[in-house]
């Protein structure tokens, strides 16, 4: 790998009239994220232009913002996401929501750590002015990244949590959602997938079905991307982008944001699942669902 040579290359596809996007699509797919890091670097020191900024007068829409994407760093990434989900008009709780039920402890505190940098406030300032109720506890929870991330599992206290569950909503008329969130939002994963095993036992239930009758909205939402984040990552990420594109239109914020941060890490898995779920691949689906540059750069980082 030449950053050098890339560079260059880049440069060649954006000179002169036109814009040769096939080379663009090659060139950044063919790269990790931390070699477009280095391209990015290079670019600048032997061409004297910012990278980003050609690649932004040059391209548009989609496309554009999957390349961009592309070119940020992994925790920066997710850092632009949120805030553009606080931050925009309106707040866009599903982006929310997938990404601080799906991030590591490590992950979490980067991302704290940048967006302070970045914006001057903190994360959790954000999320408190812009979400209410028990939704923005779950949120400001997660928002610590402080999960035990362990693996020991005790199984009477498996037991007396998903007792807790039980009578914090199925069982009494209401529910105690502080309770779901204690649970759900702290305790280690090997932990969690027993005492969903024991809530069965007693309710005779899913826990997302108990989720699903005693809450609603944003919060119902939360506690199912928590739980389907603890069960298997991979298939709550394939189900994310199968929601983005079936039936009519296309949430390209959520394909774009679940493709460019999942490319180098679960990616293959994604893939697997989607197929799993329903029986039919990604690549098919992306295809029939998007078009033109957009589509031939979403498929590259596909892969298959």
């Amino acid at each position: 790998f030449s950053a050098e040579q890339e560079a260059q290359a880049l440069r060649k596809a954006m000179k002169g009239f036109g814009t040769d996007e096939d080379a663009i699509i090659e060139i950044l797919t063919k790269l990790n994220v931390s070699q477009r890091q280095q391209v990015l670097i290079t670019y600048k020191s032997s061409i004297g232009r910012d990278l980003i900024d050609d690649l932004k007068s040059e391209l548009s829409g989609n496309f554009e913002r999957v390349i961009i994407g592309m070119m940020t760093p992994t925790t920066m990434y997710d850092v632009h996401e949120l805030r553009r989900a606080l931050k925009g008009a309106g707040t866009d709780e599903g982006c929310l929501i997938e990404i601080l039920a799906s991030r590591t402890n490590e992950e979490i505190r980067r991302i704290n750590e940048n967006y302070k940098l970045q914006y001057g406030r903190t994360l959790e300032e954000d999320i408190v002015s812009d979400t209410s109720s028990m939704f923005q506890r779950v949120l400001v929870s997660l928002a610590m990244g402080n999960r035990d991330e362990g693996m020991y599992v005790d199984d009477a206290l498996a037991q007396q949590d998903a007792q807790c569950l039980y009578e914090a909503g199925e069982k009494k008329w209401g529910t105690d959602e502080v309770q779901f969130m204690a649970i759900l939002c702290t305790r280690n994963r090997c932990h969690l997938l027993r005492v969903f095993d024991a809530y069965r036992g007693i309710a005779d239930k899913d826990i997302t079905d108990s989720i699903k009758s005693e809450m609603s909205g944003d919060l119902e939402d939360a506690l199912l991307a928590v739980v389907k984040c603890v069960r298997n990552k991979p298939a709550y990420f394939a189900e994310r982008l199968y929601k983005s594109m079936k039936g009519l239109g296309t949430d390209d914020n959520t394909l774009i944001r679940v493709m460019v941060s999942r490319s180098e890490i679960d990616m293959l898995d994604i893939r697997r699942e989607f197929l799993t779920m329903y029986g039919k691949s990604l690549y098919s689906f992306i295809k029939g669902d998007c078009s033109g540059d957009y589509r031939k750069v979403l498929l590259r980082l596909c892969g298959g």
